[in-house]
């Protein structure tokens, strides 16, 4: 997605947003942090009011390193990513522990409750931006309570490590090495599942297709993927389904019973079955929801222009049939990826600051609209296993595609590399996967990203990763991208190298870079080292 100007052809009948206005954010994770950081200059200036809703009582943190958080790998003071003392001296009210109720559209109120007190109150908005999330999907399996509301009252040891009440869960049973069942073969559950067995913990996959990431991986990279996570001693169950969560008599986990009457033992089951848009207050509010709340491409939740939606929440689907933005009439639902939520809140920001100036100024509002970008790669984050997918997954290569396009694909069992290339008709890349390959994944995703022609001879970026490594690897440019999920160049870690960040973290706080997953901090990493000069 991006936020490139000049224009913006405005449809709706709205207003624009005048100065003074109190803007409104219910939630206060990733997305609604960058949201609230991109206008907080406003809030400190007075030109708008600003307050953020958060429902637990911990401020913003980087809920994708959640998991590190659970292992012991990330500590809860590099994982923040707002600091309330520093928003409240900006002017910006933050109430933490709260949470919205209903929204009362007509009057424009917020029906508010403190989730420690029990107290409740209204409090009035101009515009509003729902950030709300998503929740983890309960499994309908006897010993669980589906209903999502019953979350925070799951048996003892049973847990979807979505925020820092989970990671204490996990952390306590990680740290005595206990036995951990997670339920679910998809990315997420992957990667909980790898860091528990390199700390130590003996760990068993359950998933109910034949091969794990099923979505994002063919029958051959499946196998191949099984094969490296029983090398990194996580064992895995694949084409099982789960029936009960066993308990013992105090009701904590004790085990899972399969249909097929097997069981598996474990001190800690994770679940890691997907997640729901959190649509409840909108739904409750009479906006339009399907996967999730309907926005359209300017992330309008509503023909008045004051109330919109970014992040997981939101599903964009242009409700204008000759909207020349949006491409087709299919929703693009939420991806769960953190780098989509934050060009959405960084666009929202623009939009905001665009229409002030130009009310300021007594003109129109200049701002392009929020347009796709390529599909966001999906990349396995742990130290045994190097992973990268995005895209169309291809069938065989000995069968014809119906677009016209092919598919190219290598594998070799000893090394445990594999990799495939869903090719268009043009010689783009419509999809792919790489395995065990980490500089032709980097090379690949390149090509993806930017939408270029694989070469003539695809075989020659699997060299990157040979004897002959970097014989053909594309030169790093300052625009090359480094960090994905904030969409940080090359050239902006070297400036602000240059301008005194010494560490990773230094280089974040100057330019978002390694905020996200954190997939790319070695790649930063390398950067600093080249660029710090030498001591004298």
């Amino acid at each position: 997605m991006s936020a490139h100007r000049p224009t913006r052809s405005t449809r709706s009948t709205g207003t624009p947003m005048r100065p003074g206005e109190h803007v409104v954010v219910i939630g206060f994770g990733p997305v609604a942090a960058r949201f609230v950081d991109d206008v907080a200059d406003l809030a400190a200036a007075g030109t708008i009011r600003l307050t953020v809703i958060g429902g637990e009582a911990e401020p913003a943190y980087n809920r994708v390193l959640v998991g590190e958080h659970a292992m012991g790998r990330a500590e809860l003071a590099t994982m923040g990513l707002a600091d309330p003392e520093l928003l409240a001296r900006s002017g910006i009210d933050v109430l933490l522990g709260t949470e919205v109720t209903r929204i009362d559209r007509a009057r424009r109120l917020l029906h508010v409750a403190d989730r420690a007190t029990g107290g409740s109150g209204r409090l009035g908005y101009d515009r509003l931006v729902l950030a709300t999330g998503a929740r983890p999907n309960l499994p309908v399996l006897r010993g669980l309570n589906p209903d999502p509301q019953a979350y925070e009252h799951l048996p003892a040891g049973v847990t979807a490590l979505r925020d820092l009440r989970d990671a204490r869960t996990v952390r306590a049973v990680v740290e005595r090495r206990g036995r951990v069942v997670v339920l679910g073969g998809g990315v997420l559950g992957l990667e909980a599942a790898l860091a528990a067995s390199e700390v130590g913990c003996p760990v068993t996959v359950v998933h109910h297709a034949p091969w794990v990431m099923t979505r994002s991986l063919d029958a051959a990279g499946g196998a191949l993927l099984g094969r490296a996570l029983a090398e990194a001693g996580v064992e895995v169950v694949s084409g099982a389904q789960a029936r009960e969560v066993l308990l013992d008599e105090d009701r904590r986990f004790r085990g899972l019973l399969l249909q097929d009457g097997r069981e598996v033992p474990g001190e800690l089951l994770l679940l890691s079955v997907g997640v729901t848009p959190r649509t409840e207050l909108a739904e409750g509010a009479g906006l339009r929801t399907a996967r999730g709340i309907v926005v359209d491409h300017e992330l309008e939740a509503d023909v008045e222009q004051r109330v919109f939606a970014i992040g997981d929440c939101a599903e964009v689907l242009c409700p204008d049939p000759s909207c020349q933005v949006c491409p087709g009439r299919a929703g693009r639902g939420p991806s769960g990826l953190v780098g989509p939520g934050w060009r959405q809140a960084e666009w929202l920001a623009a939009r905001v600051r665009a229409e002030l100036e130009a009310v300021a100024e007594g003109g129109t509002t200049v701002l392009a609209p929020l347009t796709e970008g390529p599909a966001g790669a999906v990349r396995l984050k742990a130290h045994q296993v190097e992973l990268a997918c995005a895209g169309a997954v291809g069938g065989p290569p000995w069968e014809p595609r119906t677009d016209g396009g092919s598919v190219v694909q290598w594998a070799d069992g000893s090394a445990g590399t594999y990799a495939q290339l869903v090719l268009s008709p043009d010689r783009t890349l419509a999809g792919y996967v790489v395995l065990g390959l980490p500089r032709a994944a980097a090379e690949i995703g390149l090509l993806h990203d930017r939408g270029e022609a694989v070469p003539e001879d695809p075989s020659v970026l699997l060299r990157l990763d040979g004897p002959d490594a970097g014989a053909g690897e594309r030169p790093a440019t300052p625009e090359t991208t480094v960090c994905h999920c904030a969409g940080v160049s090359r050239g902006r870690i070297t400036d602000a190298v240059a301008e005194g960040a010494a560490t990773v973290e230094e280089v974040g706080r100057a330019t978002r870079a390694a905020t996200g997953c954190g997939g790319c901090k070695a790649a930063v990493a390398r950067i600093i080292d080249a660029h710090t000069p030498a001591p004298a």
